[in-house]
């Protein structure tokens, strides 16, 4: 941004030759007074010294093109939450644009008194007040006394609020015959096309009053901390004073000179007869009584500044529209405009933000993670059904110093977040069992599920990006192991969900095919953080793709609609300055998977809360879940929902997961409380919903009940149930219980199909072992 505050720009020679002839026919002119005197004016630009007629330089003047000067200068734009109250201000310039029914009379009076006093009674040239000026000027060999109208003052600034280069500026500002006559051209046309209280209006809303202040609104703020209709007689004077020299006369940093400037002013008033000497004397007495008020603006201001950056990013999408840049150069160009544009443009911007469920979010983060440390935890939060981002909370302070961070790291790339993401881990399994289910595979479908295991003939993609090399994108064979050994035996769709097997749903991806699995995560939105298409590579089940939470929670909030996916939006209205609404693309729906399978999927993942590896994450309402641990713990995540809130969570080293690992992390020991908290305290008060249960058969497991054996010694418990018809296995992490340590604290699940496999967990005591539901993931 160019800084136009104090900036003074060099003159060049050649503009001083120039000056040099035009100031000799000044002289000349200010001695001759007549009626042709306003056109002999124009010929002052000259063309290299050489004479021209009066009548071409006439023409030249009046076909100068001021057509593309716009009248209305840059205003800040204004965010709301989706309460209404202002989340955010985006300017480069601090201003608010009023009408003048909103500026006091006094302020009026007192520019109007100290800038140019005939101002309602010339054009746009003040002949007398120019010929005057001119004369003071040449005798005292210097500038003393200004001859520019209110109205080529407006000109002058409207000239300058539309450049946005440093060559521009120079361009608009320096002192040469040529910018003058472009400043009297575009006065002339302002005066043909307004009304004189129009003029003084714009001037007032576009002059600056320095201290970072644009505009009689927002200088009564920054010096009074009021509006400009309950400025006083003395502080009237005060800022009509400052526009002669913004930087000198700032009452922040030059009160004397600014006193002395605002007595100035009062004195000008009263020979003009606009104050009594009794009210000139009055106001003479008072001191400067600022009151200062300093402006923040963009999102390191707002209280929630990541929500904010998703919004700031996504409104400069917009901008952009559909354009298709033909190079990065371009590109950039067009995000350039698109943000001059957002934060000049005085915008209302409306958004989905709950302060409620930020505020849910925002503890819960902060709660769970140190915000000055390496390790970040990150949520996003998604009303089902709409699509609506109610919350994007992040444990890091956002900002530029030590320990912070302006990475939206809850949000893709397109919004303001890293390139690299964060995997899903096992969250992403949830694509491949409802694949399953769309194709009628019934939820008994179970494998042996070992250990470790090498699967062989996943098919090609043709659409796999890069291509398929060796069979890692696409076709070919895949071997992957499960987070522990003890993790082995028959599962189901039900059973290898609840315990996330890798093995089970490495040979369940197989089964549905890798190509038809990841196709299922693209219909509910799922790309990579860079905007590309989810690589269709056999481990993709496991989500070693990079990904985003704001819109994995949306895909979650897609099953949470019963198969109605949304996609992320921010942004509910805008409307310009001028109150016409802004073309905000609605919000895209589509029902992507039949209902019934949608239900039965959440039907399965409410298993995960109840009996699971979330269990002890329940929030007292019915919800359904997945954890997810990446690979290497290269992360840690967590997505889940009610019928009416979905969200997910997000928990690794910022350097980087796969360099820095979270080792022994798991999506149950930090995101799954925080995503519990979250939940919790963002619905409070709110109606408990049910979810459908699906009414379709689905083939599900025959379940008997699984022999109670809590309390007792693990190798009893072990016979018991294989004498019962089960499969057995031990979680290798002992669990915190009211059982003695080292007995059976619980079995998951409590019902099942004999010939699958259940799982004991053993007691570590009241306070020994993990959560009630940690177990590897």
């Amino acid at each position: 941004m160019v800084d136009r505050s104090g900036y003074r720009s060099p003159v060049l020679s050649s503009a001083k030759n120039r000056e040099s002839t035009a100031l000799k026919l000044l002289k000349l002119l200010a001695a001759s007074v007549a009626a042709g005197v306003l056109v002999a004016l124009v010929v002052l630009p000259g063309v290299g010294g050489s004479a021209i007629t009066a009548r071409d330089a006439a023409d030249g003047f009046m076909d100068m093109d001021v057509a593309e000067i716009t009248r209305t200068p840059a205003e800040k734009t204004v965010v709301y939450d989706a309460k209404g109250k202002v989340l955010a201000t985006f300017f480069d310039e601090y201003r608010e644009n009023v009408p003048l029914e909103q500026v006091a009379d006094v302020v009026k009076k007192a520019i109007v008194a100290i800038e140019d006093a005939r101002f309602y009674e010339h054009g746009a040239l003040d002949l007398k007040g120019t010929i005057r000026a001119l004369t003071r000027n040449a005798t005292n060999g210097g500038t003393v006394e200004g001859g520019s109208t209110l109205t080529q003052q407006l000109a002058k600034n409207m000239l300058v609020n539309n450049t946005d280069t440093e060559e521009g500026y120079k361009e608009a500002t320096e002192a040469t015959i040529n910018r003058k006559l472009r400043e009297l051209r575009l006065a002339l046309q302002l005066e043909q096309t307004m009304t004189k209280d129009e003029i003084l209006r714009d001037y007032l809303n576009i002059a600056y009053f320095g201290a970072g202040a644009y505009g009689i609104q927002a200088a009564s703020k920054r010096y009074f901390n009021i509006p400009a209709s309950k400025l006083s007689l003395a502080q009237a004077a005060t800022l009509a004073g400052i526009t002669k020299n913004p930087f000198a006369l700032d009452p922040t940093l030059h009160p004397e000179a600014a006193l002395e400037r605002r007595d100035t002013v009062l004195a000008r008033m009263q020979d003009l007869g606009h104050i009594t000497p009794e009210e000139a004397a009055q106001a003479r007495k008072q001191p400067l009584k600022l009151k200062e008020f300093h402006p923040k603006g963009g999102c390191e201001a707002s209280q929630s500044p990541y929500f904010c950056s998703y919004v700031y990013y996504e409104m400069i999408n917009i901008f952009m529209g559909d354009a298709k840049p033909k190079d990065d150069k371009e590109k950039q160009e067009l995000k350039e405009a698109a943000r001059k544009k957002l934060l000049r443009g005085g915008y209302k911007i409306y958004t989905t933000l709950d302060p409620k469920v930020q505020k849910a979010a925002d503890q819960a983060v902060r709660y769970a993670t140190e915000p000055t440390g390496w390790r970040v935890n990150v949520e996003a939060v998604v009303q089902p059904g709409t699509g609506k981002v109610l919350a994007i909370a992040n444990s890091k302070k956002y900002g530029s110093d030590k320990g912070e961070t302006t990475i939206n790291l809850a949000a893709d790339e397109a919004h303001g977040g890293s390139v690299y993401g964060v995997d899903a881990g096992s969250t992403f399994k949830v694509f491949t069992l409802m694949e399953a289910l769309d194709q009628g595979l019934p939820i008994r479908t179970a494998f042996s599920s070992p250990a470790k295991t090498t699967i062989h003939g996943f098919q090609d993609c043709a659409y796999a990006y890069p291509p398929a090399v060796n069979g890692r994108l696409g076709g070919g064979s895949w071997t992957v192991g499960n987070a522990s050994d003890s993790e082995a035996g028959s599962f189901n769709m039900k059973t290898g969900t609840w315990h996330s097997v890798n093995t089970y749903y490495a040979a369940l991806e197989k089964e549905v095919g890798v190509c038809e699995a990841t196709e299922m995560a693209t219909k509910f939105g799922m790309v990579r953080t860079n905007g590309q298409p989810i690589q269709p590579i056999p481990s993709q089940v496991l989500g070693v793709n990079p990904i985003d939470m704001v819109h994995l929670a949306a895909a979650y909030a897609g099953i949470a609609a019963r198969g109605k996916y949304c996609a992320p939006n921010v942004v509910t209205n805008a409307v310009g300055p001028d109150g016409k609404k802004i073309d905000i693309p609605a919000p895209k729906c589509e029902q992507v998977i039949d209902q019934q399978v949608a239900d039965a999927t959440t039907m399965i993942l409410q298993g995960v809360i109840s009996q699971g590896t979330a269990r002890g994450l329940a929030i007292g309402r019915p919800a359904a879940a997945k954890t997810g641990t990446c690979e290497n713990y290269s992360c840690a995540v967590f997505a889940g929902y009610t019928p009416n809130l979905a969200a997910a969570t997000a928990y690794w080293d910022f350097r980087g997961g796969h360099a820095h690992p979270v080792t022994g992390i798991y999506g149950a020991t930090i995101p799954g409380p925080v995503w519990q908290r979250t939940m919790t305290a963002a619905l409070a008060g709110e109606p408990v919903l049910s979810f459908k249960a699906p009414v379709r058969d689905f083939g599900d497991v025959k379940e008997v009940p699984v022999p109670d054996v809590k309390g007792k010694p693990v190798e009893e418990a072990q016979a018991i149930l294989r004498e019962a018809g089960f499969n057995v296995r031990v979680s290798p992490r002992p669990v915190r219980s009211g059982e003695r340590r080292g007995t059976v604290a619980r079995v998951s699940p409590s019902k099942a199909e004999p010939g699958t496999t259940v799982t004991i967990y053993v007691s570590g005591g009241r306070r020994g072992g993990g959560g009630d539901g940690d177990e590897h993931d």
